[in-house]
């Protein structure tokens, strides 16, 4: 039976510690979807679903990795029933992103119309403290961003503080 896995986030933007999860859940399940959601809870995005749908479609192809992206609004779990997921994939960096997802999980389950099972991969070493929210903040201070995410997502968000810095 084919398992289908769905990786759901803001990926805004996407990191090195994102493509290691995907890299590595694609190779797990039979099909995965990249699920790109706008989350009411963070901040502002500095990239639209769009944007950040072209950037992992880019990376993807570059890295050979096979999986699909979808951009969605809602709950979670109506998109998963929609898509047919068998599997939910969570990442997880630390402790207390253990806390936050377990709530995240138990929450999803109890609002399920269909049945699924949520994988938690850690994260890689050197990924365990890698955020979005951080590699944004090294942005804004024109740090060194190559060791974090892909050369093509480096120069995307270049142009974003640029606009940023312009615009204040």
């Amino acid at each position: 039976m084919k398992k289908t896995a769905l990786y759901p986030g803001s990926f805004d933007p996407i990191t090195k510690g994102h493509i290691d999860i995907i890299r590595r859940s694609a190779d797990l399940f039979d099909k995965l979807i990249i699920g790109i959601f706008k989350n009411s809870s963070k901040s502002k995005s500095w990239f639209t679903e769009e944007e950040r749908a072209e950037m992992i479609k880019k990376i993807l192809e570059k890295e050979n990795i096979k999986a699909e992206i979808k951009i969605f609004n809602g709950l979670l779990v109506d998109f998963m029933f929609k898509e047919n997921v068998d599997i939910l994939i969570r990442g997880l960096r630390a402790l207390s992103d253990y806390e936050y997802e377990l709530q995240f999980a138990l929450t999803n389950s109890a609002l399920a119309k269909n049945d699924f099972e949520t994988v938690f991969l850690t994260a890689s070493r050197e990924y365990l403290y890698l955020s979005s929210s951080l590699v944004k903040e090294i942005a804004l201070n024109e740090g060194e961003l190559g060791i974090f995410v892909p050369k093509l997502v480096e120069e995307e968000l270049r142009k974003k503080v640029k606009e940023i810095k312009h615009n204040r």
